[in-house]
């Protein structure tokens, strides 16, 4: 097994965990992040996000993942859906936002829980919605499962089905 989703599974494996992500469209592109060690083909694309930690309010944790992941300092907006993210052993609850850009450059960021030489972050990129829907469906978030446009992203609210 490759070490980065051995370190994944060690870290995020086998309980529930509480995610913020942001939805951050740029010029008609979402901003998207890729991850190796999740999922069956080692590739998951979704946008910016992360775990809450203890006693951090979701906005907070929304603004600090942003900025390790992509470089940009945003404002969390509107919470717009909730999304349960179950590919055993992983298990979360996200709950999605709006984003307003407020300062930073696009870069690659890190995911600070994960070592040095198992960074699981290994590309972020503003992408028109044909782009993401040319992937796989199991390479990309699930969200994308029910939108057949990228407007259609803010007609999502309450929780996504199963």
């Amino acid at each position: 097994m490759d070490k980065a989703r051995e370190e994944v599974l060690r870290l995020y494996g086998n309980r529930l965990r509480t995610r913020v992500c942001g939805i951050c469209i740029i010029d008609d592109r979402l901003l998207m992040v890729r991850h190796r060690g999740i999922g069956i083909t080692d590739t998951f694309w979704c946008p910016p996000g992360g775990g809450i930690q203890f006693a951090e309010m979701a906005p907070d944790a929304l603004r600090r993942e942003f900025l390790e992941e992509t470089g940009l300092v945003i404002e969390p907006q509107k919470m717009l859906f909730v999304n349960e993210f179950l590919q055993p052993p992983l298990h979360a609850m996200e709950l999605f936002f709006d984003t307003k850009i407020l300062g930073g450059t696009i870069l690659l960021g890190q995911d600070p829980e994960m070592s040095e030489h198992n960074q699981i972050i290994t590309e972020v990129e503003l992408m028109t919605f044909d782009q993401i829907k040319a992937f796989p469906p199991d390479e990309v978030h699930r969200m994308f499962q029910f939108c057949t446009s990228m407007s259609d992203i803010f007609t999502l609210n309450g929780y996504l089905p199963s």
